[in-house]
């Protein structure tokens, strides 16, 4: 099963279980979102076209991340003028999750979410207990000295070159 969704100006093909990167929403990462401009949808025999868009149906996703896409570099030249002018920008997207197509009447429990966990707890370092930390301070040996390392040798005088001859 797939669908056609208008998200932000832009349509995407989606499918349940799929990433998808989106122009920049406005919503938090972790907080799930539904898209109700579906403007087709497939189930594998029917093919429903919405006039413009099929009603009833939504779309349900997941935000996983905000963040940058890929540099685009943008070059302008005048030939035989001397102009030329390079600039760039990278542009704000937001990653979604597809949870579900639902159809008319149909609720989804966000409990139930397949989506993986949003970057942000992904990266986040392992919690330490701070009690086992200083136990284990307090019982390790000190550290041992670490040896003095030779002193740089002294380079010979550089001879001086012999005058030249005429």
């Amino acid at each position: 099963m797939y669908a056609i969704v208008d998200i932000a100006g832009q349509q995407y093909k989606v499918e349940k279980s799929k990433k998808l990167k989106v122009h920049r929403l406005e919503a938090e990462e972790g907080k799930h979102v539904e898209l109700d401009k579906v403007l087709l949808v497939s189930d594998g025999k029917t093919i429903n076209v919405g006039t413009p868009t099929v009603e009833g149906f939504r779309i349900a996703a997941k935000v996983l991340s905000h963040g940058k896409g890929d540099k685009v570099l943008v070059f302008k030249k005048k030939r035989r003028k001397g102009y030329q002018k390079m600039n760039g920008h990278r542009q704000y997207l937001t990653e979604l999750w597809i949870e579900a197509i639902l159809g008319k009447g149909e609720k989804f429990d966000t409990s139930k979410s397949s989506a993986p966990a949003p970057r942000a707890e992904r990266n986040a370092p392992a919690k330490v207990k701070k009690t086992a930390v200083k136990a284990e301070a307090s019982e390790a040996p000190a550290k041992k000295a670490a040896p003095k390392k030779a002193a740089p040798k002294k380079a010979a005088p550089a001879k001086k070159a012999a005058p030249k001859k005429k």
